[in-house]
C-alpha cells in the first residue's frame, strides 16, 4: 500500500532536512550555474557568460530575494553572476558561501555587463533551472529538476557527460519527497520509531541555526523588522506569552534570511524558510516548558515529517505560500505532540492549518516573506492549543474523511492556482520593463 520498507530515516533526514545558505531558488541558480562552469573548466574553457533558462516558481521566487553576503543586493542574476565567477557545486545548497563583497561588486558588473542573462519559461513548472555556460570557444550546461540539488544532466560541447537516467551516473534510490508521496500519515510517522541519538542530535542543530538567524533579524537595521517590532511591542519580551515569542522569533529569522543575512538556516522539504517554521515554534515552545533536548528532537522530527508529508502532495513549488500552511501544519503536529504524546491530535491540527492558509498566495521570496513565516508560525501553536483539547475539525470544505484526503484536496486546490501565478509573474515583468 505504502512505501515504508523503502525509506529509512537516515535517507529521509539527509535529503529533506539539511543546512541552506540564502533562498534555495537562487541557489539553486547557483548550483546549475557552478556545475556548468566546472564542467567548462574541464573542457578547456574560461567562463565569460551564462544564460539561464527558469520555471516560473523559481524565477518568481529568487527574483528580489536578497543574497548573502551581497550586502543587499538582491535575484537570481546576481547568484547567476557570482557562481559564474567562482562556486563549488558540491557545496550543494550551501553554493553561495564564502562571497564577500568584492565578490558582489564583480557579480554585479558582469550582470550589468549583459553576461548574465536570465529568462523564464511559463510553461515550466516547479523547480526547473538550467544554465548554460560560454567562454573559450567552448560551452556546458546544467540542468537542475524535481529539487533545489537534484542534477539531472550536465553537458560539455554538446556532449552529455552525466545523466541521471543513466544506470551508475546516479543514486539509485527514489529521492525520499517521491517515497513520501506514496506513504499514509501512519507510515511516514511510524519512521519516528527510527531516531537515534545521532538524529536527534542533527535536529538540534537545526534548532541552534536558525535561532541564531532570528537573533540577527532583532538586531537593528536587518530586514524588514517584523519580528523585531513584534518582540519590542512586549515590555518584557522574554516574559510574553507563548504564541508572542512563537510569532517574533519565526518571523525574525525570516527577516535575517530573506535580507541576505550570510548564516545558513536548516531547511525542512528544500526550503529554509519551511525550515524557520517547522522548527523555530517547536523549539521555543519546548524549551518554555522545561523540556529536556530529546524530547524537543522528537517534536522537531514530528514537524518535519507532517511537513515532507504535506509538501510530497502539493509539490516543491507551487503558487500557495507553503511556508505558511506546509510547513505551519509541521509546527502543529510537533506542538501537539509535544503538548500531548499523541499522533492522533497531531494530525488533527494538520488538517486545522490546511484548511486555514490553503490560501495564502506565493508572490516571490522577499522581505515579506517575514510576515508569512509568523503567520504561518502563530497558527500552528493556535492550531496545536485546540487539537490538544480534543478538538478536531469534521469533514468540511478542503477538509476531508481523512488525513489523506484532505491534502490531496489541498493540492487540488494548489494546482489550480495557474491564473493567479501568470497574474504575478505578469506584474513582475512589467516592474522589470518600467526599470529597463
Amino acid at each position: 500500500m505504502g512505501c515504508r520498507d523503502e525509506l529509512s530515516l537516515k535517507q529521509f533526514l539527509a535529503e529533506e532536512v539539511k543546512p541552506a545558505l540564502g533562498c534555495t531558488e537562487p541557489v539553486a541558480v547557483a548550483l546549475a550555474v557552478a556545475r556548468a562552469r566546472e564542467e567548462l573548466v574541464r573542457a578547456g574553457g574560461a567562463p565569460e557568460g551564462v544564460e539561464v533558462f527558469l520555471s516560473s516558481n523559481v524565477y518568481k521566487n529568487g527574483a528580489t530575494v536578497g543574497i548573502p553576503g551581497t550586502n543587499g543586493l538582491q535575484g537570481n542574476g546576481i547568484a547567476a553572476a557570482l557562481a559564474l565567477l567562482s562556486g563549488k557545486s558540491e557545496w550543494g545548497l550551501e553554493v553561495l558561501k564564502g562571497y564577500g563583497l568584492e565578490d558582489a561588486a564583480a557579480a554585479k558588473a558582469l550582470l550589468e555587463s549583459g553576461k548574465v542573462v536570465i529568462s523564464m519559461d511559463r510553461k515550466a513548472r516547479g523547480v526547473y533551472v538550467r544554465a548554460m555556460v560560454r567562454g573559450g570557444g567552448h560551452s556546458a550546461s546544467c540542468t537542475i529538476e524535481k529539487s533545489h540539488t537534484h542534477i539531472t544532466e550536465v553537458t560539455a560541447d554538446g556532449t552529455v557527460v552525466f545523466s541521471a537516467e543513466v544506470p551508475g551516473q546516479a543514486a539509485p534510490t527514489v529521492s525520499a519527497a517521491e517515497r513520501v508521496a506514496g506513504m499514509t500519515w501512519d507510515e511516514v510517522m511510524a519512521l519516528r520509531n527510527d531516531a537515534d541519538a545521532e538524529d536527534l542530535s542533527f535536529l538540534m542543530k537545526g534548532v541552534e541555526m536558525n535561532l541564531a538567524m532570528a537573533e540577527k533579524g532583532f538586531e537593528e537595521d536587518v530586514g524588514l523588522g517584523v519580528g523585531r517590532a513584534i518582540r519590542n511591542s512586549f515590555p518584557d519580551p522574554d516574559g510574553a506569552d507563548i504564541g508572542s515569542r512563537i510569532k517574533a522569533w519565526s518571523a525574525a529569522a525570516s527577516d535575517a534570511r530573506m535580507s541576505g543575512i550570510p548564516l545558513p538556516v536548516m531547511s525542512s522539504a528544500g526550503s529554509g524558510n519551511h525550515g524557520i517554521t517547522a522548527i523555530v515554534p517547536v523549539a521555543i515552545y519546548g524549551r518554555a516548558k522545561g523540556m529536556d533536548s530529546e524530547r524537543i528532537a522528537q517534536g522537531l522530527l514530528v514537524s518535519h515529517l507532517a511537513t515532507a508529508f504535506v509538501k510530497s502532495r502539493t509539490g516543491r513549488l507551487s503558487s500557495t505560500c507553503g511556508c505558511a500552511f506546509a510547513a505551519g501544519a509541521g509546527a502543529a503536529a510537533g506542538l501537539t505532540w509535544l503538548m500531548t504524546d499523541s499522533i492522533d491530535r497531531a494530525k488533527m491540527a494538520v488538517q486545522a492549518v490546511v484548511s486555514n492558509l490553503i490560501g495564502m498566495l506565493c508572490d516571490g521570496a522577499k522581505e515579506t516573506c517575514a510576515f508569512k513565516v509568523g503567520t504561518g508560525a502563530m497558527e500552528a501553536y493556535h492550531a496545536a492549543l485546540m487539537a490538544a483539547s480534543g478538538n478536531g475539525i469534521a469533514t468540511q470544505g478542503v477538509v476531508g474523511d481523512n488525513i489523506e484526503q484532505t491534502i490531496e484536496n489541498a493540492a487540488k486546490v494548489a494546482s489550480n492556482m495557474g491564473a493567479i501565478e501568470q497574474t504575478i509573474l505578469d506584474i513582475l515583468d512589467e516592474r522589470k520593463k518600467a526599470l529597463c
